[in-house]
C-alpha cells in the first residue's frame, strides 16, 4: 500500500523533489499546494508556478491559497489526512492545525545546514557571506520558522564558480536524494531527530532592494561573493559613472593598489580594473547600466571613455 503525500512547493527548486515522489510507486501524491498564479514580465502575463505545471502534467489536484490559515484549501489538506506533508520552498507558514493533520509527519526540505540560515534566502546568504559549504536539512515542521528538530542533513562545497543559480540546482537535487533516502527510515521509525542549537541560529530573510546595492569598499573577494550571491536574481548593483548599474560578473585579481575603493586602477581595451577594500582589485566583466541592455565591458568602455586611471568611477549616489 502506497504512502499518501501532500506536497507543498512553488519554485523550480521544488520540482525535482516532487518529480521523485511522483516517480516512486511507494508514494501517492494526493494533492499539491503552491502559490497562486502571478503576473510576470513586461507583458504581465499570468504564469503558473513550476510546481503547479508539473502537478497539472500528472493530473494531480492543485490547491493555490493566497493565505493558508482558515482557507478551504487548508481544510482540504486536513480532510485528506495524508501520511506526510512535505514542503520545499513553499513560501507560506503552515498553521498548526494543518501540520497536525499528517499521520506520520509534516517535514520540510530546506536549503541550508540548519540552524544556520533559517528563512527565505538561505542559498543567497551562504554565497554572499563567503561560506565554504552549504547543504540541505530535512526537519520536522513546527509553528516557528525552520525551527523543527533535524531529521537528516547533507553538506556540499560552494566553489568560486558557483552562484545562487547553480547552488539552487545542486541543492534541489541533493534535497531530492536526501528526502528519498530519509522517508523509508521515517516510515520504519528509524530516525533520531536532533534539536537545533538556539545559540547557533542565523536568519536569512528575503533580500531587500537595499541589500542589492554592492558596497564597493569591500575587499574584491567579498564583492565577487555578493555579485554571485545575487545572480541570476535579483542582480546586485553599484553607482558607476553616476548611473545605477547592475553587475553580472566580476573577477578578483591578485594585483594590489593604493588607490581608494571605487577608483579606476587601469583601463585596457577589454578590461576595467577597479580598486576595492584592503588594497585589492577586481575586473568587471558584464554589467547593465540603467535603461540599457546587458553588455560586456568592451561595449561599456566604448561609451565611457572618461573612465581613466585615478577617476572615482564608483560612488554612493547617482
Amino acid at each position: 500500500m502506497s504512502v499518501s503525500v501532500v506536497f507543498m512547493g512553488t519554485p523550480q527548486f521544488a520540482v525535482p523533489i516532487l518529480q521523485a515522489l511522483i516517480d516512486d510507486e511507494a508514494y501517492d501524491v494526493k494533492a499539491v499546494v503552491t502559490q497562486p498564479d502571478r503576473r510576470v514580465g513586461r507583458k504581465h502575463e499570468l504564469r503558473a508556478t513550476p510546481v503547479k505545471e508539473l502537478a497539472v502534467k500528472y493530473g494531480i489536484e492543485v490547491l493555490q491559497p493566497e493565505k493558508l490559515s482558515g482557507s478551504p484549501e487548508m481544510q482540504r489538506v486536513i480532510d485528506l489526512a495524508p501520511d506526510f506533508e512535505i514542503t520545499a520552498a513553499f513560501g507560506q507558514f503552515l498553521p498548526v492545525k494543518m501540520l497536525e493533520a499528517a499521520k506520520i509527519a509534516a517535514i520540510n526540505v530546506h536549503g541550508s545546514l540548519l540552524p544556520k540560515y533559517r528563512g527565505g534566502a538561505p542559498i543567497q546568504y551562504s554565497i554572499i557571506n563567503g561560506d565554504q559549504e552549504t547543504g540541505v536539512t530535512i526537519m520536522y515542521m513546527v509553528k516557528a520558522m525552520d525551527a523543527g528538530d533535524i531529521i537528516a542533513q547533507k553538506a556540499i562545497p560552494i566553489t568560486k564558480q558557483d552562484d545562487s543559480g547553480t547552488m539552487f540546482e545542486k541543492l534541489s537535487l541533493l534535497g531530492r536524494d536526501l528526502l528519498m533516502e530519509t522517508l523509508p527510515k521515517m516510515i520504519a521509525g528509524d530516525v533520531q531527530p536532533v534539536k537545533q542549537d538556539p545559540e547557533k541560529v542565523v536568519f536569512s530573510p528575503n533580500i531587500t532592494s537595499e541589500q542589492e546595492r554592492i558596497d564597493y569598499r569591500l575587499p574584491a573577494d567579498r564583492i565577487d561573493d555578493k555579485v554571485r550571491g545575487l545572480r541570476p536574481f535579483p542582480i546586485g548593483n553599484m553607482i558607476i559613472d553616476g548611473l545605477q548599474t547592475k553587475i553580472y560578473d566580476v573577477t578578483p585579481l591578485d594585483e594590489k593598489t593604493d588607490l581608494a575603493p571605487g577608483q579606476v586602477v587601469r583601463v585596457e581595451k577589454h578590461a576595467l580594473i577597479l580598486a576595492a577594500g584592503d588594497h585589492t582589485t577586481y575586473r568587471i566583466n558584464r554589467l547593465k547600466p540603467k535603461g540599457k541592455r546587458e553588455m560586456d565591458i568592451t561595449s561599456y568602455l566604448n561609451g565611457h571613455q572618461n573612465l581613466k586611471q585615478g577617476v572615482q568611477a564608483i560612488t554612493d549616489e547617482e
